[in-house]
C-alpha cells in the first residue's frame, strides 16, 4: 500500500484579480520507507507540493492521501493532529528554536502533541540524538553548533515522534559540498533504520544523485518520474 497517493491534484491561489495555478493536475504514488525527490526550476511547485502532503496547505481539488487518511476531508485541527502525530519536517534554515537546547528542540514536538511520560521521552530524545551523533551536545544551544550540527538536530527532531514520513524542504540548501553529503548519508542511515520515507524538494544535485525516485515538475504539472536505475515515463 502506498504511503502517499495524490489524484489529479490542484492547487489554485488568487493574487488579487490574478488566478494562479500552483500544481495542475498531478498524480502520483510513494511507496513507504523510499527516498523521493521532487525537482523543477523555482516557481514549478515542489514546496507547494510539500506543504500540501504535510497538510499545511490544502488542494483546492483532487484528493490526496497520507498515511491510509485522505487528508483533503479534514479540518485544520484535524490536519495539526495528523501532522503532529505521523509527519517530520526538515528545512534549509533548520528552524530551531534559539532558546531552546539541543535536547529541548527534539523534545518539543513530544510535548505539544503527543502525551509522552517524561522517562520515556527523554529515552526517545537521547536514542535520537545518539542516532544522529548528537548525543554529547544535548546541553548546547543552537548558537553553539555548526549548520551540519543543527540539521543532524533537526532531522533527530523531524523522527522524534516517530514519523513515518519526513518532508524535507531543501534541506541542503544551506551547507557546504562535504556537509550535505553528510547530511544526505545521514538521512539514507535514518530511513534504513526506522522505515521512514523521505520526501525532498530540492536543487541540489546530490540529493538527486541519492534518490530512488525523482518527480520532475514545471509550471505545476509533473513531467516525468524518474527511478533510480535509470527508468523514466511521463
Amino acid at each position: 500500500m502506498s504511503l502517499v497517493t495524490a489524484d489529479n491534484l490542484e492547487k489554485t491561489y488568487q493574487a488579487g484579480e490574478v488566478t494562479v495555478k500552483a500544481i495542475r493536475g498531478v498524480n502520483f504514488s510513494i511507496e513507504p520507507a523510499s527516498f523521493v525527490a521532487f525537482v523543477g526550476p523555482s516557481g514549478s511547485g515542489k514546496s507547494t507540493l510539500l506543504n500540501m502532503i504535510g497538510c499545511l496547505d490544502p488542494p483546492t481539488s483532487g484528493s490526496l492521501h497520507v498515511a491510509g487518511q485522505d487528508i483533503t476531508r479534514m479540518d485544520r485541527r484535524q490536519a495539526a493532529r495528523f501532522r503532529g502525530e505521523h509527519i517530520g519536517f526538515v528545512f534549509q534554515d533548520f528552524n530551531l528554536i534559539p532558546v531552546l537546547t539541543v535536547f529541548e528542540n527534539v523534545e518539543y514536538p513530544l510535548l505539544m502533541v503527543q502525551n509522552w511520560p517524561a522517562p520515556e521521552r527523554k529515552k526517545q530524545v537521547k536514542d535520537l540524538l545518539d542516532a544522529v551523533g548528537m548525543g554529547d551536545q544535548g546541553d548546547k544551544y543552537p548558537n553553539q553548533i555548526s549548520g551540519g550540527q543543527k540539521q543532524r538536530v533537526a532531522v533527530a527532531r523531524a523522527l522524534v515522534t516517530n514519523a513515518k514520513l519526513v518532508l524535507a524542504d531543501e534541506p541542503t540548501a544551506n551547507l557546504d559540498g562535504e556537509t550535505a553529503n553528510r547530511i544526505i548519508n545521514l538521512m539514507k542511515k535514518m530511513r534504513d533504520e526506522f522505515d521512514s520515507t523521505f520526501i525532498f524538494s530540492t536543487h541540489d544535485p546530490k540529493v538527486m544523485k541519492n534518490a530512488e525516485t525523482i518527480f520532475t515538475l514545471e509550471d505545476g504539472k509533473l513531467l516525468q518520474r524518474q527511478n533510480h536505475n535509470g527508468g523514466s515515463h511521463a
